[in-house]
């Protein structure tokens, strides 16, 4: 923010694109980035005084009597976006003070050899130190752009890659999309099954389901790309051998907005009507209630056999077609960065990898923010796990969506 000829506060044109993808460039920004690191930044701080400094320049301008409705209507907005900034920057600065008292204190202790009162010292800095990172996150998630669909319900697919011998890729991409089945359970969401097309030996070719509640897209979108996995296969001459493959299989995440306003014209889609395949019930495989649409002017194609009911499965098919073709509007007013598909998908090339599951290892690692994890099956349980995998990634791109902002900040300021 200026201060304008008149007397009163305007915002500068800030960094206004929200929609965000993570940026792995930087080996710096990879080996640190977190919310607590970024905090002990000068830029950083640099920057939060500034802020603080204005917030209370702007209540002082709003007690003016000389200000005009639109002035005060403006600094009153200003006010409101600052109001919370400021607050939680004094918190953090609070806790910070607090932190450095206990230091020096338990270094005094140390010295004197007071044993019981230091263990004391010791768990309250702990304690502080959580508070610390909890505190750091929350100024940080308030200082970053939200991204316009967080809050948005998303259509996920599954799709097993290629290896040779084997069926690791089916067996893997099954084992997947039941683990985010069991992570929609664990996050009270609704995982509702559009499409389901099993492998001869009990794996999985293709999947996708529609997944709703709270901040689903918020918490699934970096799942988006191509997860490689390395095992023994458990038969056939490789289990023997113990020879380990290495195949792929892919995830897609597209947001899914609850108002998806995209017009479909009847004559631009091909309908077609088959028998559903998989688990299902006694009508499987009986009826041709399954449904399948293409559109003709695109080529995007959808399936549905999820209800017994062929009409139920055409709406539903039809949904998930308006949000994939809802999904390009969004990529061509993105023209500056890769479509979202395309980056998620890729060419499924195991150089493109966002994770590998190492079962011999027992070892699961994303490479996007060098992290690993061990204990494979509590991962694939959909549960307090994965959970934490999925808040380090979400962490990681909030601290790094804080650099790009102050990026930008001083970009437009050499500018201006």
């Amino acid at each position: 923010v200026r201060l304008h000829n008149h007397g009163f506060w305007r915002p500068k044109p800030f960094l206004d694109t929200a929609r965000f993808t993570l940026s792995f460039n930087s080996q710096h920004r990879k080996n640190h980035q977190n919310s607590r690191a970024l905090w002990k930044h000068e830029a950083v701080q640099k920057y939060l005084e500034t802020l603080s400094k204005e917030y209370q320049q702007v209540s002082h301008q709003l007690s003016a009597d000389s200000l005009n409705d639109f002035e005060r209507r403006t600094l009153r907005r200003r006010c409101a976006d600052l109001s919370p900034i400021a607050a939680a920057f004094q918190e953090v600065k609070e806790a910070e003070r607090e932190a450095q008292e206990l230091e020096v204190m338990c270094t005094e202790l140390d010295s004197r050899d007071e044993k019981q009162l230091l263990q004391l010292a010791l768990e309250e800095k702990e304690s502080l130190d959580k508070k610390m990172n909890v505190l750091c996150r929350k100024l940080f998630q308030l200082l970053v752009p939200k991204e316009k669909y967080d809050g948005s319900s998303v259509i996920l697919e599954v799709t097993a890659g290629r290896t040779t011998g084997g069926d690791i890729c089916q067996q893997f991409t099954k084992e997947m999309f039941e683990m985010y089945q069991s992570y929609a359970d664990y996050k009270h969401w609704t995982f509702d099954i559009v499409n389901y097309t099993p492998a001869e030996i009990g794996g999985l070719h293709h999947a996708a389901a529609h997944i709703s509640g709270e901040n689903v897209y918020k918490h699934l979108k970096y799942e988006g790309g191509t997860h490689r996995v390395q095992r023994i296969p458990e038969t056939g001459l490789s289990s023997r051998m113990q020879r380990i493959h290495t195949g792929t299989m892919s995830v897609i995440v597209l947001p899914q907005p609850e108002e998806v306003d995209v017009k479909v014209d009847p004559k631009d889609l091909r309908i077609d009507t088959f028998r559903a395949r998989g688990a299902g019930g006694q009508h499987v495989n009986k009826t041709d209630s399954a449904v399948r649409i293409v559109h003709l002017p695109t080529g995007l194609a959808v399936e549905c056999q999820q209800e017994r009911s062929q009409q139920l499965n055409k709406e539903i098919a039809l949904r998930t077609l308006r949000a994939k073709l809802y999904q390009q509007v969004i990529e061509k007013q993105l023209s500056q960065e890769q479509s979202a598909r395309k980056l998620q998908l890729g060419t499924r090339a195991q150089s493109e990898r966002i994770r590998t599951y190492n079962f011999t290892q027992d070892r699961v690692t994303d490479h996007r923010i060098s992290y690993d994890a061990r204990n494979i099956k509590e991962i694939l349980s959909g549960k307090e796990a994965l959970d934490k995998l999925i808040n380090r990634l979400v962490e990681f791109a909030e601290a790094e969506a804080v650099t790009q902002y102050l990026e930008n900040l001083q970009a437009l300021e050499r500018e201006g």
